[in-house]
């Protein structure tokens, strides 16, 4: 064997055999086995391709992985780790570090994955960032809340998917918060450092960045709008709609511009994928909430899909493996003259969250008389018994689709929302 394969998610949104076609030498994989049994999936077979297959428990805090993965680069002199997930991100990193393995090393990764690293790196070169500090305990919340006042959130440093974020919008709120973290041990690493942060509330709308680099230079770079706000997953009830902007949009050069300038700021190996997220405030100011070199989450990838011809895993996986990046599939548009690749169209997804309740009806498939919707998927079956959503991935239903242009899409979304409600009965 020559590659490990860290990964958490999907195995039939990730087709490691045909990326790997002409990837000379095999691979041992490691997976979550959690996210397995929540996906109905089974572990590839360890034939071909695959050499080793295993499931680890407790894959995104224990230590099992680490050790698994050490062990099977030691016996079997692995010569490269593939990562693509938040999670994974690290591990790798320090993988590679440790045995001396080419791609992205530890410090690479950290800027990206530890948001206080991040907001310092983007901050030194002039990008906005929202006003923050370290929170060690209790005391450190509690003195943040009295010198900037509220609203304010806190978060994990080195957290993902809005989980633990916590929106203190008074001091009843802060108290609450405390009571549920409620000693000085829960805001600190087992290494002692500060592990959460408290910034500034920012108001206004969020959009995201998504593109791949390949070569060392940028071939997508596009800006969406998350129509809803990433924190409200467990109240939201709604369809919620994430758009890629229209080409003519005012906004699309001024946040591509500032995607840029991110990239810039944090750096990166020379082949990946990354997610920006970005306010806008109501005096119309762009502010970098967050990024992240890996593929966007949810449907995000098969909207880059669309619009490309590209899958951002895909390519990150490649590049990682010393292979080139893949073609661009079908018409994917024309080029800048820096070879970056234009949207041949403009794509979007809806999402409905899990919320309390049994299952009582869903949509089933999707009639013909809705071309343009790309996928959909359902996350839950009728009689299922529900709790509300635990983050921000959580869906109950999930769709994506395409059309030629912005107003278009916003027609079509809305209808395929209105359709999707009318079948949706969960009491």
């Amino acid at each position: 064997m020559s590659v490990l394969i860290l990964h958490r998610g999907s195995f039939r949104d990730s087709p490691y055999r045909r990326w790997m076609e002409d990837y000379d030498g095999d691979a041992a994989v490691l997976a979550s086995q959690e996210q397995l049994s929540v996906l109905g999936e089974r572990l590839p077979p360890a034939t071909g391709r695959f050499r080793h297959a295993e499931g680890i428990p407790d894959y995104d805090h224990g230590p099992l992985v680490a050790e698994r993965a050490a062990r099977l680069i030691e016996q079997h002199g692995l010569r490269r780790v593939v990562a693509i997930g938040e999670v994974d991100i690290g591990r790798a990193a320090a993988l590679r570090e440790r045995y001396g393995m080419p791609g992205q090393h530890s410090a690479g990764a950290a800027v990206y994955r530890d948001k206080w690293l991040m907001k310092k790196a983007a901050e030194a070169v002039g990008v906005p960032v929202a006003r923050h500090a370290l929170v060690a305990g209790p005391r450190d919340v509690t003195d943040y809340a009295g010198h900037a006042g509220y609203p304010f959130v806190v978060k994990p440093r080195l957290g993902a998917g809005s989980i633990g974020l916590a929106v203190l919008r008074d001091h009843e709120d802060m108290l609450r918060f405390l009571t549920a973290r409620a000693s000085a041990g829960d805001f600190r690493t087992t290494a002692g450092e500060a592990a959460w942060l408290a910034e500034h509330f920012v108001a206004g709308s969020m959009y995201h960045i998504d593109g791949i680099v390949a070569d060392g230079r940028v071939i997508t770079l596009w800006p969406s709008h998350y129509r809803y706000a990433l924190s409200s997953y467990a109240e939201d009830h709604s369809g919620r709609k994430d758009v890629a902007l229209d080409p003519h949009d005012r906004l699309t050069g001024r946040l591509t511009a500032f995607g840029e300038r991110v990239l810039a700021a944090l750096g990166g190996p020379s082949g990946f994928s990354f997610h920006i997220e970005v306010f806008r405030t109501p005096r119309d100011e762009l502010i970098l909430c967050e990024a992240a070199c890996r593929p966007g989450g949810a449907g995000i990838r098969d909207m880059h899909r669309a619009m490309f011809g590209l899958d951002p895993a895909e390519t990150m996986v490649r590049a990682q493996l010393g292979l080139p990046a893949p073609r661009a599939r079908g018409d994917s548009g024309h080029g800048t003259g820096d070879g970056r690749l234009l949207p041949r169209q403009v794509a979007g997804q809806l999402l409905f969250m899990k919320r309390p309740g049994t299952v009582r009806e869903l949509p089933g498939e999707v009639p013909g008389q809705f071309p343009w919707v790309l996928r959909g998927r359902l996350f839950a079956g009728v009689g299922d018994r529900l709790g509300a959503a635990g983050h921000s991935g959580d869906f109950l239903a999930s769709y994506v689709l395409a059309a030629p242009d912005g107003h278009t899409l916003d027609l079509r979304l809305g209808e395929l929302e209105a359709w999707c409600t009318e079948r949706l009965g969960i009491r």
